[in-house]
């Protein structure tokens, strides 16, 4: 574990790129949980590097929300594609995806702004619906960026108080019997 954490302390000037590559990856659905890397840059923010404080967080900012139309695009070129293949054209039923444009246009906003807030790997299957539903990506981006902002600001926030006070944290855990 320490060479690890030697690792990872040596490269933090450079962990905001090493953040956001990992977000892009995960908007293509590699399995890489983008809320444990919002916690993981706000715990270098707080603790390791805290001169990138600001950095880390525009650049987790936009990964995550370049992340989200990756898998918008994906769904909504991915549509397209499996109705060119015949063998592949009955996972694609123009019923199920008029059902997903209704939904969206009754719901569309609403299920975006909520969905950003749902853990793993449920908001790249909403955000790839929404494209295969054929929601307007002029729409999807403004939702998002909105969604984006306030579950990533949240969510590091968060973070970051919880690690610049974990030596607090952890005294009155103490003094409290807890650990």
């Amino acid at each position: 574990m320490e060479p690890l954490l030697n690792l990872i302390t040596s490269n933090a000037l450079h962990a905001h790129w090493w953040f956001f590559f990992l977000l892009i990856l995960a908007g293509l659905n590699f399995p890489i949980s983008e809320d444990l890397l919002i916690i993981t840059s706000a715990v270098m923010a707080a603790t390791v590097v805290p001169q990138n404080l600001v950095k880390l967080f525009i650049f987790v900012y936009f990964g995550c929300y370049l992340s989200d139309w990756i898998s918008y695009w994906i769904g909504r070129k991915l549509t397209f594609w499996l109705k060119q293949r015949r063998f592949l054209a009955k996972l694609v039923d123009n019923n199920r995806i008029l059902k997903v444009n209704q939904f969206y246009s009754k719901y569309g906003v609403y299920t975006l702004f909520i969905g950003r807030f749902i853990p793993f790997g449920m908001r790249n299957f909403l955000f790839m619906s929404a494209g295969m539903g054929g929601m307007s990506f002029r729409k999807f981006m403004l939702v998002d960026a909105l969604a984006c902002l306030l579950s990533n600001s949240t969510l590091f926030l968060i973070s970051f108080s919880l690690a610049e006070n974990y030596p607090a944290l952890l005294s009155l855990l103490h003094k409290m019997n807890i650990t």
